[in-house]
């Protein structure tokens, strides 16, 4: 089992950088093969547009490190395993919550051996955008933004490429290219219900759609030659009015899923259990975890999140 997934993103941004750096980490993690992207260029109808360009923040990370997610998750939980009580479970499934007089206690999970129980003062759910905590916890989410489709692929680098990840924008569809060293991870985002439409059409109608947005890597998309190389996932945006229950807190995308633009999920996630850390270290000390705790940890990290999601809505309203 592995951390390794076609659809994690791969920017870790200047503010995520300065909390690695104030827990004495970003100088090992740049030791990890990166780039590092000072602004963000996407090629329009018009000619190039920079996004956003960060060589002007006053930080020592004027810059979005571009690390697979996957090796970055190693990294982080290589890190972790330096703390006696971090235990680290793969392939395991959360099956049911332990509920008591209304107070989650833990949860039940289905591992490779068989099953097991793991109580605790309070249960943290970062499972993502899917979560199955939130389900078994019986949380609504309330869409934030129109539904998406994006399609998965890899193409082949060749010698000259440039070593920047970019993006295409155009017909109302969004095309990522991230470097992932040995190839590129394509992303292609497309109206909800454009891939059954796309399907039936076969991959031809595929390959020239890809290639009216990039017209001088046409020769590579003959290399997209069965639908198994292309994986999809259906991104619809959305937040839970509350995060959290007695003995449960949800952060990341089990409390706020967020769409591929940008590049924030992990971001957020990571400046939410920042917070959290910083809001529940005492109470959990003290043994008593109050709702107004939780509450607090939505509250600082509330806004941030309508702000990023507002935007993204924009964003998708203008080209998807």
């Amino acid at each position: 089992m592995n951390f390794d997934r076609d659809f994690r993103g791969d920017t870790i941004h200047p503010s995520v950088m300065q909390i690695m750096d104030q827990i004495g980490l970003a100088d090992k993690l740049l030791q990890l093969p990166h780039t590092e992207v000072y602004n963000v260029p996407v090629q329009i109808a018009g000619g190039p547009l920079t996004l956003a360009d960060f060589r002007h923040l006053k930080t020592r990370f004027p810059y979005i490190a571009m690390i697979p997610q996957a090796h970055f998750l190693e990294f982080i939980t290589a890190e972790a395993k330096r703390y006696p009580n971090f235990h680290l479970v793969m392939g395991a499934r959360v099956e049911k919550l332990i509920e008591e007089d209304g107070y989650i206690h833990g949860v039940h999970y289905r591992g490779q051996d068989g099953w097991h129980e793991v109580r605790a003062a309070l249960t943290v759910a970062a499972d993502g955008r899917f979560s199955r905590v939130r389900k078994l916890a019986g949380f609504e989410p309330v869409q934030t933004a129109q539904a998406m489709d994006v399609l998965w692929f890899r193409l082949p680098r060749k010698p000259g490429d440039s070593r920047e990840s970019s993006g295409r924008l155009g017909g109302g569809h969004i095309l990522i290219m991230l470097n992932r060293a040995d190839y590129w991870q394509m992303g292609y985002v497309i109206p909800k219900g454009g891939y059954q439409k796309l399907r039936a059409a076969g991959l031809p109608a595929l390959r020239q759609e890809i290639a009216g947005l990039l017209p001088e890597w046409a020769d590579r998309l003959d290399t997209i030659q069965e639908w198994k190389q292309v994986s999809v996932l259906s991104v619809e945006s959305s937040r839970l009015p509350r995060w959290y229950r007695p003995g449960l807190l949800l952060i990341g995308d089990a409390a706020h899923v967020m769409s591929p633009v940008g590049g924030v999920g992990i971001n957020y996630a990571i400046q939410d259990a920042v917070v959290a850390a910083n809001v529940l270290s005492e109470p959990l000390k003290a043994g008593k975890i109050r709702l107004r705790d939780l509450a607090e940890v939505q509250r600082q990290r509330a806004w941030p999140t309508r702000i990023i999601q507002a935007f993204q809505n924009f964003i998708q309203r203008r080209v998807v």
